[in-house]
């Protein structure tokens, strides 16, 4: 007879063999009757865990999960693929940024990672949603060993009730991260150790070689940013907030040009920090948290942020005081991109559901140090048509 694995429900109570778990994980390699498979974990036992098991993780003195996502601190995107097959191939604009990669070198490398994670005594599934409108939203389901990993995709999808949970079935899309485990830099295709490929013929991403959870949160943007225009709809890489009488904002602008600072306004309602999607009936969030830059963050300057780390929050790659275990912002001695995950309701005027109407206010951050457009530019419809379908925006200087 196989052994049985225990796995626990939201409120953490253990039970055998989750019938609809055992059939849609078995699918995808993952050995479930050898390895200790815990289910959308309490944040506390995901403390206790990542505590126990992932050396250089710490409790900071407000109560966040302190980690290392190891080498790597930051995204790896030159090492980023998407598999050509027939069903995509003539729907993705191929060149430097979408780089192809063949469907048996994929098969390859999910291989690799399955072998990884069916060696592990213990694996994490998070089953969760992208997007808050019930007609858009995506099932997602994580696969990973580590309980870090496990803790910020709780953090960043929507988190299903228990009611939800228990009738989720099958997920529309799966990640396997095996990023402690490097990729094989001589299967066709890989640049590098690190490999993060997308399979849309087969609904699943796989990381490999790279600990670093903002793969996971790019790469579920990824699956949205091709499937949401397939569905009608226009998927965004923008904030948005809503003031009192309704009228919402758009913020757009690349990694560090502001959207997550402007967008947690203390007297605006929080719709998201990073990413969205615009409807015929107006504008919904892709997550169900944000993902803060930390460095020089302070109470004074974003007192919605600063408050939002706490127990249950996840900090990447700060540096901190070893006997109080008070966080040091301003330090960038690990990385200049350190980071906080938190769920979206850890600021106080978020506004749950995610959903706010069409937008009245369109605001692009285009961190210009070119002289393009001025410091502050009023853009007619017809500019800002232009500058939207040109992706104008320029790089940190």
């Amino acid at each position: 007879m196989a052994p049985s694995y225990s796995t626990r429900s939201p409120a953490g109570s253990i039970y055998k063999h989750d019938a609809a778990l055992d059939a849609s994980v078995g699918k995808d390699g993952i050995d479930y009757t050898r390895v200790n498979l815990l289910r959308n974990t309490a944040v506390a036992k995901l403390y206790e865990d990542a505590l126990r098991y992932e050396p250089g993780t710490s409790i900071s003195s407000a109560g966040a999960l302190v980690t290392s996502s190891g080498k790597k601190t930051g995204r790896s995107p030159r090492d980023k693929r998407i598999v050509d097959e027939p069903s995509t191939s003539e729907d993705i604009w191929w060149g430097p940024v979408n780089t192809k990669l063949s469907e048996h070198a994929f098969l390859i490398n999910h291989e690799r990672a399955v072998d990884y994670l069916n060696t592990r005594e213990r694996l994490y599934v998070f089953d969760g949603y992208a997007g808050w409108d019930p007609k858009y939203r995506l099932k997602i389901r994580v696969v990973c060993a580590r309980a870090y990993h496990s803790l910020f995709m709780h953090n960043m999808l929507i988190r299903p009730t228990e009611e939800e949970l228990k009738t989720y079935g099958e997920p529309d899309f799966t990640i396997l991260n095996a990023g402690a485990f490097p990729a094989n830099r001589y299967t066709t295709g890989m640049t590098s150790n690190t490999s993060v490929s997308i399979n849309f013929k087969l609904r699943q991403m796989v990381i490999l070689g790279t600990e670093y959870a903002g793969e996971m949160k790019k790469g579920v943007f990824t699956i949205m940013h091709y499937l949401m225009p397939k569905a009608g709809v226009l998927s965004l890489h923008s904030s948005a907030n809503q003031g009192p009488q309704g009228d919402t904002s758009l913020f757009f602008g690349l990694s560090g040009t502001g959207k997550t600072t402007l967008s947690a306004d203390a007297a605006r309602a929080l719709i998201g920090d990073d990413e969205h999607v615009w409807t015929d009936t107006g504008v919904f969030n892709i997550e169900g948290g944000c993902y803060a830059k930390t460095l020089d963050l302070s109470a004074e300057k974003e007192p919605e942020i600063f408050g939002a780390i706490r127990f249950g929050s996840v900090l990447e790659n700060v540096v901190f005081d070893e006997d109080t275990r008070v966080v040091d912002y301003s330090d960038k001695t690990l990385t200049e991109n350190t980071r906080c995950a938190y769920p979206i309701e850890y600021i106080p005027n978020a506004l749950i559901p995610c959903i706010g109407n069409h937008p009245k206010n369109i605001v692009m951050l285009t961190c210009d140090a070119q002289g393009v457009l001025p410091p502050v530019s009023k853009l007619t419809s017809a500019q800002a048509m232009y500058h939207f379908i040109s992706g104008y925006t320029s790089k940190m200087a």
